[in-house]
């Protein structure tokens, strides 16, 4: 029977994985733009960081109540393996997967990024590195496994992410980047 609260259910795990896709796409964006050390859209450099990590904590805020919304919604027919196993899935297995993957990397990433501090930076770094392949695969989740996939809206939205990574991307990519490290000597001789 489709009541009101599945309806309600299914809208806000649709809702909250498009939020959850903009905002990963943000904080790639500026977690790239933390590395320069340069401000980013206005933000002054000593406070990208700390708007990289908030941002970053929405995004995950967001993935959850998708997760959580989806678990409870009976079309989904999701269950609690298949946020941790990938491929199991009832509904379109190999995108679901994928959405577990990108679930379970983003999960290493934030436990090793609440970490930090005792795991030190080298081993912070290489996990963290762990982002351009979730953040990809995410997205090829969202158009492959969402309801709204193949939509002009989404595409669209879908794109503009792309791009924006994709130029963020290219910029760190190439040598003209600076690295903040660098940044700071040059700035102080």
């Amino acid at each position: 029977m489709n009541t009101v609260f599945d309806q309600a259910l299914w809208a806000v795990g649709r809702g909250s994985g498009v939020v959850a896709m903009v905002l990963l796409t943000l904080s790639v964006l500026l977690g790239i733009g933390a590395r320069s050390g340069r401000p980013v859209v206005g933000i002054p450099r000593f406070a990208v960081t700390l708007v990289h990590r908030n941002v970053s904590l929405f995004s995950l805020i967001f993935v959850v109540v998708h997760v959580v919304s989806l678990l409870f919604d009976p079309f989904a027919q999701l269950r609690l393996v298949d946020f941790f196993v990938p491929f199991l899935g009832a509904f379109k297995p190999f995108w679901l997967g994928l959405g577990t993957i990108a679930f379970d990397l983003l999960v290493v990433v934030t436990v090793t990024g609440l970490l930090r501090n005792r795991i030190g930076p080298r081993v912070f770094k290489a996990v963290h590195w762990l982002v351009y392949a979730m953040w990809p695969v995410s997205l090829v989740h969202a158009m492959g496994n969402g309801t709204n996939g193949l939509q002009p809206w989404f595409l669209v939205i879908a794109m503009l992410c792309l791009a924006a990574v994709g130029g963020a991307l290219a910029w760190r990519l190439h040598e003209n980047f600076v690295e903040y490290r660098n940044v700071r000597s040059q700035e102080n001789p």
